[in-house]
């Protein structure tokens, strides 16, 4: 993309995003689609607009519009698009009905693993592994790849949504991972890639004044699964235009992504270690401990747009990374995130979570 079809892209994405917040919050207040505080929740104020992940979606999809409408250069990724508005608008839909009538989890699982499959179908799919010393691929047979694909698109899917539990962290740190996201794209050059990534970048920058704490509205399943759908597929085209040139690239997305990924395999673990249900609920995800931790919801918030932006670093230093450095470098990485971990206690069982009740400062998002 050239710099003005990024300027405008950016622009109208944010543009529309910004604009439609209002509206969209006095649509989800009509219908009474709004937070309803509980125990688990972090939030304890009434009556908070839902639905917000749908003026981040039409930001977006405007955004993108305005690429295929005014740059002829978009022409060879119309089909990619088309998986992308099929599949983000299925995530959509079932994230609207569950924030309105609680779907159950099977349910949404099976629409995520659709929306997968017809992303899958459009050309977004992970096609070989690379050996990190010989720069050779790895023999994997077909169906191996498309499922290694949809675990991962569902897995990003749910990894953002569990991170959707204070005002603007969901916001915010997607927006740092989209943007590193699409860096990574335009050094691949993988067009596709950078307008989705502008275009997302654009949206949820709009939708951010009105996220942050203390929140005017929030995302809901609605923006929280949208938006990991968004960033899965982002970081798949990122991987397939790369992986020919440089070594470990599967590495450098799954880096990006590092925060929210972490907080679902410590999740896992936490319940497996209980004898709980995998997804049983709780209040001992990351920005949980920090809101205990920092005793203040913004601090906890910023704490984690730092840690995210540290990760997002890493991994575009790591994109010049060959070889056995590559993996030293990541191992490196890896054991001091293990010890950041440890010594912020997330590998102690947090009084509150045990108890259920909330930090001092428990005004935040959805939980």
């Amino acid at each position: 993309m050239s710099p003005l079809a990024i300027a405008i892209t950016l622009l109208v994405a944010f543009g529309v995003s910004c604009l439609a917040t209002p509206g969209v919050s006095r649509v989800a207040r009509a219908l009474e689609v709004v937070d309803r505080p509980n125990e688990r929740k972090v939030n304890r104020r009434e009556n908070i607009p839902l639905l917000g992940g749908l003026a981040v979606a039409l930001g977006f999809f405007v955004g993108i519009a305005a690429v295929v409408a005014f740059f002829t250069e978009s022409d060879p990724y119309r089909g990619h698009l088309e998986g992308l508005l099929l599949g983000g608008l299925l995530i959509l839909s079932v994230g609207a009905f569950d924030d309105r009538f609680a779907l159950g989890p099977k349910t949404k699982l099976g629409v995520q693993l659709l929306a997968a499959a017809i992303a899958v179908y459009y050309g977004f799919q992970i096609r070989q592994l690379t050996d990190p010393v010989t720069r050779t691929p790895l023999p994997m047979p077909p169906w191996l790849m498309t499922a290694v694909t949809m675990v991962w698109i569902v897995g990003i899917t749910n990894a953002l949504n569990l991170l959707d539990g204070l005002d603007g962290l969901c916001t915010g740190v997607a927006a740092i991972i989209g943007a590193t996201l699409t860096i990574i794209c335009w050094q691949a050059n993988a067009g596709l890639g950078v307008a989705v990534g502008v275009a997302f970048v654009g949206a949820l920058l709009g939708f951010l004044p009105y996220n942050f704490s203390p929140a005017r509205i929030f995302l809901g399943d609605t923006g929280a699964l949208f938006i990991g759908y968004v960033l899965s597929l982002l970081a798949i085209e990122g991987y397939g235009q790369a992986q020919g040139s440089s070594v470990l690239t599967f590495v450098v997305p799954l880096l990006a992504l590092a925060v929210p990924i972490m907080d679902v395999g410590l999740s896992v673990l936490r319940r497996l270690r209980r004898h709980a249900a995998v997804m049983q609920a709780d209040r001992s995800h990351i920005h949980h401990r920090l809101l205990e931790s920092e005793g203040s919801h913004r601090a906890a918030v910023l704490s984690l747009y730092f840690l995210t932006a540290c990760f997002c670093v890493i991994a575009l230093s790591f994109t010049r990374l060959q070889g056995y450095v590559a993996i030293g470098f990541l191992a490196a990485v890896l054991a001091l995130t293990f010890r950041l971990l440890r010594n912020l206690g997330f590998f102690a069982e947090s009084p509150a979570a045990a108890s259920g009740e909330p930090p001092a400062d428990a005004k935040g998002e959805r939980g």
